[in-house]
């Protein structure tokens, strides 16, 4: 099938951020599992294996910290375990979110939650680890969390976690018709990209020098969707994704902004490249 059609190019102002000084992003690799390319992105190659990233992002923020996703947990051979056959891909784990902030002397009370971009496994797994912290999800991730097969991981390990509900309320965002201002001043703001599953959501981080970074979940595996305006293939669409309209939809708005944005896919590891990792000074 031939690329997407090109959509035009953001033209309007980028959104208005004041995000305060003391604010950081930072990259916490929880493993990887392999995925050959032709089933993670049309016109892939069988020959083709690549490692899926499954990795927590922390933003740091005076007001409080958020992880966006939480990779893989401490008990990822349970978890795997608790997954169909066919998805039990070869996999290799590294520390976990919680195991990476603790080596660093990181204060995890300033966490005021976790913010999966979906309730699947990879996205979640981490939450095991992480007790006590929120769990940060909207109306519509919370109904499928609560009744959709492919959350099972989900709702084990976040039987000890507090929901946040939030809800998207702070009006259009960079061509998303709805958002959610975390912090009041454009430096974190939750959009709805529902598709992938119901309640599927990207999130926008503004740092102090004015980097903005789109860290979108699974709308695309790979930044060959964005680079290449590819999707995924025919039977991936039908077998991951709940409305494979709503994703392209998605897709396409993330295409219009590629040169102002740092594009983040979740599994794509070279999306990373320039993510600082945790460091002792990023501790405080």
């Amino acid at each position: 099938m031939p690329p997407l059609d090109i959509p035009a190019a953001w033209t309007g102002p980028l959104p208005e951020a004041n995000p305060p000084a003391g604010m950081g992003v930072y990259h916490l690799p929880t493993g990887t599992y392999e995925t050959r390319a032709a089933l993670a992105v049309q016109g892939g190659s069988f020959r083709d294996r690549r490692p899926f990233a499954a990795s927590a992002i922390l933003v740091r923020h005076p007001n409080g910290d958020l992880l966006i996703d939480a990779g893989f947990g401490a008990d990822l051979a349970r978890h795997i375990a608790m997954l169909p056959w066919y998805m039990r891909s070869p996999h290799e784990a590294a520390q976990t979110a919680a195991e990476q902030l603790d080596a660093v002397g990181y204060d995890r009370g300033r966490l005021i939650g976790v913010v999966p971009t979906h309730t699947h496994w990879d996205h979640t797994s981490g939450l095991d680890s992480l007790h006590g912290t929120p769990v940060w999800l909207n109306a519509a991730e919370r109904q499928h969390a609560a009744n959709e097969p492919d959350s099972k991981v989900f709702r084990h390990v976040s039987r000890d976690h507090e929901i946040h509900s939030y809800e998207f309320t702070s009006g259009p965002y960079l061509g998303f018709p709805a958002s959610h201002d975390v912090h009041g001043d454009g430096s974190v703001v939750i959009v709805l990209a529902a598709g992938h599953t119901a309640g599927s959501v990207i999130v926008f981080v503004t740092q102090l020098l004015g980097e903005r970074h789109a860290f979108v979940g699974d709308l695309t595996w790979q930044l060959d969707g964005i680079r290449r305006r590819v999707e995924r293939p025919w039977l991936m669409r039908k077998f991951a994704d709940q409305d494979h309209a709503s994703v392209r939809e998605g897709l396409l708005r993330m295409i219009a902004l590629e040169d102002l944005i740092h594009i983040v896919p979740a599994h794509d590891l070279g999306a990373y490249d320039g993510i600082s990792r945790l460091a002792p000074n990023a501790r405080e």
